[in-house]
């Protein structure tokens, strides 16, 4: 289990510092063809070790029908699940990381601050918000001990990270109890000293310990074996300022001036009855997303308590939009996206970039096309300088119509002992990791 997202509009970030896979073409998702251009792209001695140890699919196996559908290895008893932690390299220290601690969120903040994903030009890096990692940590029913710290023994300083929060992950039919792995850091200074393994095994146990076997995940890179293959989209919405930092550049034959007269937006939302999610409407965003996302063949099983929690608006975290018909009060459509800034590092006008992510968006009376031109109009209205989306769902319908643009980022989706025999187009996943 590992996480590893590039920060979008940068090149992957590829912590085993092995070559880069081949980008995967869009339009040819059979997995045969994935693996074997990855594999065409790899030397042996930079084969994953790790990763072939443990119940993922593993790259031999790929168009193998006679293996089912499910998980992969069963459930080991409770009582011979591992105790004690596994055995950290001398100098360090597990640590269990409270969350509800200012001082330890702090810490938390700060290092992944200045050592989480950043491009390979280390143009970017990551800058969750201290109240965002509260919120994506905390989930109803989480647990503490998922939430996994290494520290020095002699300074006590915090210098990597690994986390899990409980989530119901449906499958085709199945709902599954899965962990959503995120967060794994090592302290840039600490790269060569093989911690990410053992802090992999170790939160595996943890929810091993909760009677949990599957799990879900995210990379940048390729690791045995995606489920599928996403790209990143970016819609400019301050274009001077993303070309001032080399975010994005100067289109051929265009001038600043027509670039922000292109990338324009209306001053105020078109949809009749567009609204801010309130308390309220949690039982019937809850219905209207349960059933959108019941057409995907992977996506999360919410319930109204995970609807209130990752839904409802928090100021500088997530944002939630709806459509109110005026004449029945029917909540028709929903839209959402959460707040992700990115440090701008080395830039003497521009410290930070303020990025909105696409999250779950659903449209039965207003279309998709509108819905989202009207979450651009109150992403730009907050001073987001960037809205991007994954092309999952049904987000591809939207894109280019809206003057998003590819980036370089790819993001592959990962199950933890749980094979799916054939790779997702990506608008067969209805699941957002953060």
């Amino acid at each position: 289990m590992t996480d590893n997202n590039s920060p979008p509009g940068s090149p992957q970030v590829n912590p085993d510092h092995t070559s880069e896979a081949n980008p995967l073409p869009k339009d040819d998702s059979s997995l045969e063809n994935i693996v074997r251009r990855f594999q065409d792209s790899m030397s042996l001695a930079k084969k994953h070790k790790f990763w072939e140890t443990q119940p993922v699919g593993q790259f031999k196996d790929v168009g193998d029908t006679s293996l089912p559908e499910g998980p992969i290895e069963p459930p080991t008893p409770l009582s011979e699940v591992k105790q004690e932690p596994y055995n950290l390299p001398s100098p360090y220290e597990w640590t269990t990381c409270d969350m509800d601690s200012e001082e330890t969120c702090n810490e938390v903040y700060n290092l992944l601050k200045n050592n989480y994903v950043e491009d390979d030009e280390n143009m970017f890096r990551f800058n969750y918000s201290k109240e965002f990692l509260r919120w994506a940590l905390r989930p109803p029913g989480y647990y503490k001990s998922w939430h996994i710290g290494v520290r020095a023994k002699t300074s006590k300083k915090l210098v990597a990270f690994i986390t899990g929060v409980p989530a119901r992950i449906r499958v085709r039919d199945e709902v599954v109890k899965m962990a959503e792995i995120n967060f794994l850091c090592v302290h840039k200074k600490l790269r060569s000293k093989r911690l990410a393994p053992v802090m992999i095994k170790e939160v595996t146990r943890r929810v091993h310990l909760e009677n949990i076997w599957q799990a879900a995940y995210t990379a940048g890179v390729v690791l045995p074996t995606p489920i599928t293959t996403c790209q990143y989209w970016h819609r400019s919405l301050n274009p001077k300022k993303l070309i001032d930092v080399g975010f994005s550049r100067l289109g051929p034959r265009m001038t600043m001036s027509r670039t922000i007269k292109l990338y324009k937006l209306p001053d105020q939302p078109a949809t009749p009855g567009f609204r801010k999610m309130e308390l309220r409407d949690v039982p019937a965003v809850t219905r209207l997303l349960r059933n959108y996302l019941s057409q995907f063949v992977v996506s999360p099983d919410f319930d109204e308590n995970d609807v209130e929690h990752w839904l409802l608006p928090t100021e500088d975290v997530i944002d939630s939009y709806l459509v109110e018909s005026p004449k029945t009060h029917d909540i028709t459509d929903f839209c959402s996206f959460y707040t992700l800034p990115s440090s701008i590092l080395g830039n003497q006008n521009y410290s930070i970039l303020k990025a909105a992510y696409s999250y779950y968006n659903v449209s039965t009376k207003t279309p998709l096309l509108q819905l989202m031109n009207d979450a651009l109009i109150v992403a730009k209205k907050k001073d987001f300088d960037v809205f991007n989306a994954l092309d999952v769902m049904h987000n591809e319908s939207f894109l280019k119509e809206l003057k998003f643009g590819p980036g370089d980022g790819q993001l592959h989706y990962y199950l933890y002992n749980y094979r799916i025999q054939n790779a997702l187009r990506t608008s067969e996943l209805g699941l957002v990791l953060l």
